[in-house]
């Protein structure tokens, strides 16, 4: 990607409605790592990664229709819409889910939260309108070291899990980074039908993929509360997330979009607390507290409120 320019764009930043929308795909992708864990036990990993985006892209398909969009008018960014596909869900989603088959859920999700360093580097070197800023590295440190905090010291265990493993989810998270700055190409594009394009593109990779590694999906071997997760999995944390998703790249950038993945640990506590009956500890306070100050330093709005009160 060209970072020629004549001009020098403004920073993205983050307004009070990209905020919400991140808060609220961080709850929903909190999710994942649930609807993930119970089905990944009955289906292959790969199998897994083609229901997954065969379900979003015919939900995506039919909310287009229905909306009297006519996706074929953008047949033009098809070759986008694949690599996006490769990036954001056939390359990361199969090595998440491969690590997920031997790795601690704490160690994945700090790990997957090195996401924003990734696309901060990755920013840095391939944009002119995200720039590295202390602010930026600072928080997110901040977070990791506020989900590292979270997890506690079982983590430390967890952590003598197998190298490949541990490495399959780096490039996962590196994949992610590289994946959201091809998402900018689709500043043009309705979220929903650069959402469509990915996962119509990643269907089309994985069946071959599928084929000839897990063979035929035995679809009727699944029981019922498999599938209810797959689906939740494929409509709720892809079709419906990604969509969130694209919409913050497209107003906030990649970097501030890929702050999600400081969110979705704590959203994947929290939710246990409210519907599996987990009870918060007091680490567990403080590694939100951490995280919550990374996010508002990154933010930066209030220590510049602070500097102009200070300056008056």
């Amino acid at each position: 990607m060209s970072t020629a320019q004549t001009t020098s764009p403004n920073p993205l930043t983050m307004t009070g409605f990209a905020w919400a929308q991140l808060f609220l795909l961080g709850a929903i992708w909190g999710g994942s790592f649930f609807f993930a864990r119970v089905a990944v036990q009955v289906v292959p990993p790969l199998t897994l990664v083609l229901f997954r985006v065969a379900i979003a892209a015919l939900a995506l398909h039919i909310y287009l229709l229905g909306r009297g969009i006519r996706f074929w008018d953008y047949q033009d960014h098809a070759m986008e819409f694949a690599g996006l596909g490769l990036l954001m869900n056939v390359i990361p989603f199969s090595l998440l889910f491969i690590g997920q088959t031997v790795l601690g859920a704490g160690v994945e999700s700090i790990l997957n939260a090195t996401t924003p360093i990734w696309t901060v580097v990755v920013a840095a070197i391939f944009t002119v309108d995200e720039r590295v800023t202390f602010n930026k590295v600072g928080g997110i440190l901040l977070g990791i070291s506020g989900l590292v905090v979270m997890i506690g010291p079982g983590v430390l265990t967890g952590l003598g899990g197998p190298l490949w493993a541990e490495l399959a989810v780096l490039a996962a998270t590196l994949s992610y980074a590289f994946a959201g700055i091809l998402a900018k190409r689709f500043k043009g594009v309705p979220p929903t039908v650069t959402s469509t394009g990915q996962m119509t593109a990643s269907t089309l990779i994985m069946i071959p993929v599928v084929l000839a590694y897990d063979g035929v999906p035995a679809v009727t071997s699944i029981d019922t509360s498999v599938w209810l997760a797959i689906l939740g999995l494929g409509l709720l944390s892809t079709a419906f997330a990604y969509i969130l998703y694209f919409s913050i790249v497209r107003t906030a950038g990649a970097t501030n979009a890929s702050l999600v993945t400081l969110i979705v640990p704590v959203s994947a506590i929290l939710l246990g607390t409210i519907f599996l009956g987990e009870r918060l500890a007091a680490h567990d306070f403080m590694g939100m507290a951490l995280i919550a100050f990374g996010l508002i330093i990154i933010d930066g709005r209030l220590a510049n409120a602070w500097l102009q009160r200070q300056k008056a």
